[in-house]
């Protein structure tokens, strides 16, 4: 089998769940200032300086691929990619995914979750609960032998349950020193099909679910993308490694999760 996938090293995974908790405490930390009235600029603004000032370690979107901000911010309609801004003010009903990633001692963490701001309507909160019940449902088929096929398979099938749309477009990867490493984690599919896990694998889940139709489209600013037929959409992500008993999360949050369901 080529090994054009870099597998880990338990000292490897060690290093990697360092830096993804540091991307997951950032999440924690930002929380509380997700609410009506604050504009996007100003969560990446403090989320960059957490992660410089507090973590002592590096933002590692800016300048990811010219990308400008620290965070990608998208709410409602935009399904991932959104481009802090100050002229984007959160308001009450409003959805949003926070993506955050960063580097410490030469390895990347990546993760992302979603926030209401205020009370959400009944849709978009089913939105967001069951894009999380997808995920975790694609985490745990994570185990030596099952497939990428069965990971998906499990994303869409709960996607499916509630009619919603997986976005094919975009997906989870692998990763470790690289951002996004030769392995690409698609949110659908079907058991027993593409590539088989192995101990050691690191990559991301981060499945995108749409209220409407799948279809997407980039904005002229290169980098937001949002669904075609204005629906909202929702997004979690959480690094995972590959162990030999099954798989383990490297991104779990600090406050532990709350209503959501315990990985």
């Amino acid at each position: 089998m080529a090994r054009d996938i870099v597998i880990k090293s338990a000292e490897d995974i060690e290093m990697a769940r360092r830096a993804g908790q540091l991307a997951a405490e950032v999440l924690a930390m930002i929380e509380p200032h997700v609410v009506p009235g604050v504009s996007t600029e100003a969560l990446d603004r403090i989320c960059h300086d957490h992660i410089v000032n507090v973590q002592g370690a590096i933002p590692a979107n800016v300048g990811y691929q010219g990308y400008p901000k620290t965070i990608l911010t998208s709410v409602n309609q935009v399904v991932c990619h959104g481009i802090p801004s100050p002229d984007k003010i959160l308001k009450k009903g409003d959805i949003v995914n926070i993506d955050v990633a960063v580097i410490k001692d030469g390895w990347f963490g990546d993760t992302s979750r979603m926030y209401f701001v205020g009370t959400p309507s009944v849709l978009a909160r089913r939105l967001v609960e069951t894009t999380y019940e997808a995920m975790l449902a694609g985490i745990r088929q994570v185990r030596p032998g099952a497939t990428l096929g069965d990971v998906g398979h499990a994303i869409q099938s709960v996607a499916q349950r509630e009619h919603f749309s997986v976005v094919r477009e975009y997906c989870g990867h692998g990763i470790g020193r690289v951002y996004h490493e030769d392995l690409q984690v698609l949110h659908y599919g079907r058991r027993g099909e593409g590539r088989r896990l192995e101990a050691g694998m690191v990559f991301t889940i981060e499945p995108m679910l749409n209220a409407g139709q799948r279809d997407t489209r980039q904005l002229p600013d290169g980098w937001t993308v949002v669904t075609k037929d204005r629906s909202l959409s929702a997004q979690w992500e959480h690094m995972v490694a590959v162990t030999p008993e099954g798989y383990d999360v490297l991104t779990t949050w600090p406050g532990g999760t709350g209503a959501y369901a315990p990985i």
